[in-house]
């Protein structure tokens, strides 16, 4: 075999090495009984449209499984990390959608708290061995921006996030019903960010 052939192969077999690092967090596929948990609070709940509106239906019509709609309107971190073993012990959810912390920012409860609960109720289900996807939330100030360690805490835990999508919508008027929770089009949007955010993990 000839030296060009030697080095192709090996910077191929490179490439895949480096693109298998980056994709350390894929998921195994989803079956079609499966049930996902999406956990949190008014934003998971769909506080701002009907109940066949929030993001958990919409999402539920996009993947083919069943999602559980385990949002609590008002919760902040603490809370939710007392409530999420029994969630998980009664519905026994094949993969978590865990999305809070907006709560403890706008009653400016201790970051370092809200960052321990959020990797406590990481840590409870990937005890379980339950996949979890992060969605971040936006932090107080002029920009509608994500809270950064949403970031450092998806990294920490190699945990599927999207950052994004809920600063997106809150950025705009038309998707929105009041200035922190989306309208119904707010949360199809949202619906189709987890959507190609669970495809992207592998899970579906």
């Amino acid at each position: 075999m000839s030296r060009l052939k030697l080095f192709l192969l090996a910077s191929c077999a490179i490439i895949v090495l480096l693109v298998g690092c980056r994709e350390g967090n894929r998921y195994n596929v989803l079956r079609p009984n499966d049930v996902v948990l999406a956990f949190g609070n008014s934003l998971t709940h769909g506080t701002g449209a009907a109940e066949q509106e929030s993001y958990p239906a919409r999402l539920e019509d996009l993947i083919r499984r069943k999602v559980i709609n385990a949002g609590v309107p008002g919760e902040v971190t603490a809370e939710g990390l007392r409530r999420l073993p029994a969630a998980l012990d009664e519905h026994e959810p094949d993969l978590l959608i865990l999305c809070h912390g907006g709560n403890d920012m706008l009653r400016r409860h201790d970051q370092a708290q809200t960052i321990a609960n959020l990797k406590a109720m990481i840590e409870e289900a990937q005890s379980r061995k339950i996949p979890v996807i992060m969605l971040a939330v936006p932090q107080l100030g002029l920009l509608v921006d994500p809270a950064p360690f949403y970031s450092d805490i998806a990294k920490e835990y190699n945990v599927p996030i999207e950052e994004e999508i809920i600063s997106d919508i809150l950025s705009d008027r038309a998707l929105k019903s009041d200035t922190i929770h989306p309208n119904a089009a707010g949360y199809v949007k949202l619906a189709e960010s987890v959507a190609d955010l669970l495809k992207e993990s592998g899970a579906i």
